[in-house]
């Protein structure tokens, strides 16, 4: 799908070279990396996929390209394109609102912006396709947007078939990849201006005492008009909510921000400023909560009239502070990994270089073992190790020897391994990590009799953290499964 694309939108940038632009002046010149005719050469071809929300015309009829404003009399093109050449549609207006919140590991991202249908004669009209990369663990929130007298939305529908809203195609509105999502603007009219408004969440991230959040904020050259015709404001605005009342320290920002109000727990920043031309970097805001002690929060949020769930929500906080001279948990730590026929290749490697990291990174006291499962299982060791030098290395020399693709998937017996290991910690926190790309048939029993075992272990119980990799994996499964093992669930759908 994702080369399907590509080729679209290469086939586009060729086709726009027929557009001559208001003065008679030639389309914006290409970056370096690009050929002949404005489209990327082979090395440059990983580009075309989008790294900030797009509009694109979806052209079928190649004759139609022509300036609705400057009539080119370009040679006539005969035939139809199929599959569809997809047309980067230039921006004149765009605004983007990021409001944090530490409490909920959220950033809610609003995003305002004009295109215009630059690229066809105003007397033809095009579907136009929307595409919004997100950030982390990304979720599309919904879209409004307004042509001419014509206005769109999107609504959370009842897939069973029960909801008043009727559903339409899905090639109209989903998701391109696990982060992009996209919906198609139907018969735009050439030299139409299309207003849209799109929110959608994304995890705020924190690692080693930061916050960060990073969203895809980067347009391509070819979405710049004329400077001489159009003024371009650039406008951001960021809401940090840091949710307690101690002293919050910024980190770095990719966009000049100026601070506006601070009201208690919120502090408001603002950037505005006429640009050349439109952002070429992510934009990107780092903060830091100053804390001597562990230190925390509750945030309540009640429901509103239009909510689909009329449930109340809340969420509780810890934030772990600055005092390093707290004492931490001695670790016994197990990993699973998936060694089937289908890790064949890079997401082995990668499988490989993580837990060798991980291994690397426990602390001396710990204690540590690695269990491979397909149609068989295998063992680092008969029993758990205590974390050293001479362990880590062989642990890392193991990996290297058996960590092989082959065989089919069974995830029940390592994690009875697994859990049998853990039955005797010395004390240690214990702790699963399972790695796998691959789904079970009997996910269910596999759920209910690992809590039946967890339940009987008590208290100290181990927690049970899942990694998904790739969109062939069961994550529904894998999210239950560290739901009941009281851990952490995460995936890599790009493998």
């Amino acid at each position: 799908m994702e080369e399907d694309f590509e080729r679209a939108v290469e086939d586009g940038l060729r086709l726009s070279k027929r557009l001559v632009l208001p003065g008679g002046a030639a389309p914006p010149r290409p970056h370096a990396g690009m050929d002949r005719y404005g489209a990327p050469d082979a090395a440059a071809a990983s580009s075309l996929l989008p790294v900030a929300p797009m509009a694109y015309a979806v052209v079928t009829d190649p004759a139609a390209v022509d300036s609705p404003d400057v009539p080119s009399y370009q040679p006539h093109v005969y035939g139809r394109l199929s599959p569809p050449a997809l047309i980067p549609l230039q921006m004149r207006e765009v605004e983007l609102r990021v409001d944090c919140a530490a409490g909920c590991a959220t950033a809610e991202v609003t995003l305002v912006a004009r295109w215009w249908l630059h690229c066809l004669t105003r007397s033809r009209d095009c579907d136009c396709r929307l595409v919004v990369p997100m950030g982390e663990e990304g979720s599309i929130l919904g879209a409004e947007v307004t042509v001419g007298k014509k206005s769109y939305n999107t609504h959370v529908v009842d897939v069973d078939g029960n909801s008043p809203v009727k559903i339409v195609k899905t090639e109209s509105g989903g998701i391109l990849k696990s982060q992009f999502f996209q919906l198609t603007i139907p018969q735009v009219v050439g030299g139409e201006d299309i207003f849209a408004t799109i929110r959608w969440s994304q995890k705020l991230l924190y690692d080693n005492g930061q916050f960060s959040v990073d969203i895809p904020f980067r347009f391509p050259h070819y979405v710049n008009p004329l400077p001489k015709l159009f003024t371009k404001k650039e406008k951001i605005q960021l809401t940090v909510n840091s949710g307690v009342s101690k002293e919050v320290l910024l980190q770095g920002t990719s966009h000049p921000l100026k601070e506006k109000t601070r009201q208690g727990e919120k502090l408001f920043f603002l950037h505005e400023a006429v640009v050349e031309n439109w952002s070429i970097k992510d934009f990107t805001f780092s903060y830091s909560v100053y804390s001597g002690d562990v230190s925390g929060g509750v945030l309540v949020q009640r429901s509103t009239l239009r909510d689909y769930d009329d449930r109340d929500i809340f969420s509780i906080f810890l934030l772990p502070g600055n005092n390093q001279k707290r004492k931490i948990f001695r670790k016994a730590v197990v990993f699973i990994v998936d060694t089937s026929g289908s890790m064949q290749g890079k997401p082995i490697e990668n499988v490989k270089n993580a837990i060798s990291t991980a291994v690397s990174e426990l602390e001396e006291g710990d204690y540590f073992n690695i269990v491979t499962f397909n149609d068989e299982l295998h063992s680092f060791s008969s029993c758990l190790e205590k974390v050293n030098g001479k362990t880590t290395e062989n642990a890392i020399n193991w990996m290297n020897l058996n960590f092989v693709a082959q065989g089919g998937t069974d995830i029940m017996h390592p994690l009875t391994e697994a859990l049998a290991l853990l039955s005797n910690s010395d004390g240690a926190l214990p702790q699963i990590f399972l790695v796998t790309d691959g789904s079970v048939e009997d996910e269910r029993n596999i759920c209910r009799t690992v809590k039946t075992q967890l339940t009987n272990k008590g208290s100290i119980s181990p927690r049970i953290s899942t990694f998904g990799l790739g969109s062939y994996c069961n994550h529904y499964f894998l999210r239950m499964l560290a739901s009941i093992g009281k851990g952490h669930y995460d995936a890599a759908f790009d493998t």
